[in-house]
């Protein structure tokens, strides 16, 4: 992984060797991505107040550059040395791959190549030429990726291992959510699961009204019984979950804890798993769907009852 987070890193290469891919982990990462800019356009880019800053504040950008040129080429590495004189933390990521694996995705996407514009050079006439532009680029580089024998989530572990934040389980962002079955179903979900078999705060008088963030209804959830032994097992099947997506390269996961109506049940659980999930190391985001209905229908009731 890198010692540091670069401002702005800049992805070339061998056409087919995998920019794109490339560019959608580092957007899954929270790069703001631009594919192809002009060299011309990085200094300012990389210095505008309208590029928008991460949630710590800073702002990370990651721009695709081919070879369109020698006189492209020139142009970014008169731009890069600009960028160096200023300060600005850059870095060179070079995706590359064996001549005879380039022209077979080729073949097999049946796409021309960026460089042949008038269809007159064969594939592999084109990778040749592209392949002399980009040799001083390749020099200059801070990582080269062989993606030759890399199936894509391959090459999104190698890039997210390179240039992620903290570990790689930080990188994914988790959503934990309560919902009630009674109002809509958990669609966006990942991972589902229903504790309505758990017994039912709604029921007592003095618990009614509250909802599963208030400590009485927290207590009366989290002390039976039955809870503790469904979080034994939920908690052990997360663990045996969680790295798998992770290794998956999945860059969000959505957990849904639902009640009947969203309000005791579900809410203490998915505070309870986002609190864990917290624990075992992983971004987290609680939030609770249907609270916000909560008073809505405590009011209606009580203008039914007048």
């Amino acid at each position: 992984m890198a010692e540091s987070t670069p401002e702005l890193v800049v992805i070339t290469g061998m056409s087919g060797a995998g920019r794109t891919e490339a560019m959608r982990t580092f957007e899954d990462m929270g790069y703001f991505c631009i594919d192809n800019l002009p060299p011309s356009l990085l200094k300012s880019l990389v210095t505008s107040e309208s590029i928008p800053t991460d949630k710590e504040g800073g702002r990370r950008l990651a721009v695709v550059c081919d070879a369109r040129n020698k006189n492209y080429l020139r142009e970014l590495t008169h731009e890069l040395a600009r960028l160096q004189e200023a300060g600005i933390d850059y870095r060179i990521i070079f995706l590359d791959a064996i001549d005879s694996v380039i022209l077979g995705r080729y073949k097999a996407s049946r796409r021309r190549h960026p460089l042949n514009i008038d269809g007159r050079a064969t594939i592999t006439q084109s990778i040749n030429q592209e392949r002399e532009l980009l040799h001083d680029l390749r020099l200059r580089a801070d990582c080269i990726i062989d993606t030759s024998s890399l199936r894509p989530i391959e090459l999104r572990r190698r890039v997210a291992d390179l240039f992620a934040e903290g570990t790689r389980k930080q990188g994914m962002e988790v959503v934990v959510y309560s919902f009630g079955f009674k109002h809509a179903p958990a669609s966006d979900a990942d991972i589902v699961i229903d504790v309505r078999f758990l017994p039912n705060p709604y029921y007592d008088p003095q618990m009614r009204h509250l909802t599963g963030l208030d400590g009485t209804v927290r207590d009366f959830v989290l002390g039976r019984p039955e809870t503790k032994a469904f979080l034994e097992k939920w908690e052990a099947l997360l663990e045996c979950v969680m790295p798998g997506y992770v290794a998956e390269g999945k860059s969000q996961l959505c957990i849904a804890v639902g009640c009947t109506g969203g309000q005791h049940r579900s809410v203490a659980l998915a505070e309870a798993t986002g609190a864990f999930l917290k624990e075992s190391g992983y971004s987290v985001h609680v939030s609770h769907r249907d609270l916000p209905r909560v008073g809505a229908d405590a009011s209606r009731s009580g203008e039914a009852g007048q």
